[in-house]
């Protein structure tokens, strides 16, 4: 881990999204030297599914030997960053640092995702950086520190990373990945340490794109099985990096993550079809009924590679439903690549179909939110696979 030096004591750090995960990690780090930290985000009493509250996350800022200033903040609001902004500056006398942390996603292609979504997703993440930023650069004029740190994924724009994820662990990794994915995940604390490597430069130091491992590495960190939830597990790859594709690859394909680097040539169908695939589907066909199909309404396609290969499909939108080797009669609604085993996994609870499409392990191309609904019929299918 990075040591804290004292440079920050006293300094101001403004921060949306403060309450929990990246957000909050970085603000203990910089409480540990003595900073000032607003903690400018929405949750003012606990929610269901999602750890703190501003009010917890300034106790434990306070603990950590910084003061704290928590904030009801919706970035959409911009009557709601001002009066941060002003608090911030009446009690601490300025603002040193930004951290525009706060952020919205949404997982779906462009037909699946509803305007409200998109219009949630522009106005905190593209908006809100900028009304936050616009409101605190008057007092980042006057500071001798001033930085405005921006987070987001690496900001590559080959398309050939734009269909994979992040890998830090956080509240939104547990929900778009199930219990289990942290073992496959960093800490916050390494973006906390980056952020606290940028936050140590001089004003000078501006309009950089930073990878944290990167800016560590310049920092002299050499191990990072430090910032590992489970130290010696292989990690999901960050996809949005293609420094050096070859490496990424090898590492994926240690653990059968495999980004999609090429077109793949479709494998001849095996001219025997028994063993786990077959038997899969079934299992699935005899958990047939007419409530399931009229509930899903779908074709679906599978290409699996490997033995017991080829293609398959499950229709569930004719009466009864039915399952079969080759294409279907009708157009698929979703078509599915993968491997068999994977395949196999996916419907006997071994492997979430939201890691698989993540890790690259899984390609969907199609109706995503007709495959959210295979999902839910794959859960109820596990207690017979």
């Amino acid at each position: 881990m990075l040591p804290n030096t004292g440079k920050l004591a006293g300094c101001t750090v403004f921060i949306t999204g403060a309450s929990r995960g990246i957000g909050k990690a970085i603000a203990l780090k910089a409480a540990k030297d003595g900073a000032n930290i607003v903690i400018a985000a929405k949750t003012a009493q606990a929610h269901p599914k999602l750890p703190g509250t501003i009010y917890t996350a300034a106790e434990e800022i306070k603990a950590a030997g910084g003061k704290a200033l928590p904030c009801i903040v919706d970035v959409r609001d911009e009557e709601q960053i001002s009066s941060a902004v002003e608090k911030a500056v009446e009690k601490f006398g300025g603002i040193d640092i930004l951290v525009n942390n706060a952020s919205a996603i949404s997982l779906t292609n462009t037909l699946e995702t509803p305007t409200k979504k998109v219009d949630l997703m522009m106005n905190v993440n593209t908006r809100g950086t900028y009304l936050t930023s616009k409101a605190c650069i008057p007092y980042l004029k006057k500071s001798k520190v001033a930085h405005i740190l921006n987070l987001s994924p690496p900001l590559n724009l080959n398309p050939l990373w734009f269909k994979q994820h992040c890998a830090i662990h956080t509240a939104a990794m547990d929900m778009l990945g199930g219990s289990g994915v942290e073992s496959q995940c960093r800490k916050v604390d390494i973006m906390a340490d980056a952020a606290y490597c940028i936050f140590k430069k001089p004003k000078s130091f501006t309009g950089n794109f930073i990878i944290d491992e990167n800016i560590l590495k310049e920092e002299g960190i050499k191990n990072f099985d430090v910032y590992a939830i489970t130290p010696g597990h292989p990690l999901l790859p960050d996809f949005f990096l293609d420094e050096q594709p070859a490496m990424v690859t090898k590492k994926a394909d240690s653990y059968g993550a495999v980004p999609e680097l090429k077109e793949e040539k479709t494998q001849p169908p095996p001219k025997a079809r028994s063993g786990a695939v077959e038997e899969t589907f079934r299992i699935v066909k005899d958990s047939l009924s007419d409530d399931i199909v009229k509930a899903t309404q779908a074709v679906y396609q599978f290409e699996l590679s490997g033995e017991d290969g080829g293609t398959w499909f499950l229709d569930l939108k004719s009466k009864g439903g039915n399952i079969g080797y080759g294409e279907p009669s009708d157009q698929a609604d979703v078509v599915m690549s993968m491997s068999t085993d994977d395949f196999v996994k996916m419907f006997s609870g071994k492997l979430k179909p939201t890691m698989a499409f993540m890790s690259g392990k899984l390609k969907i191309k199609g109706n995503m939110a007709l495959a959210i609904k295979l999902e839910k019929l794959m859960n109820q299918m596990n207690s017979k696979l």
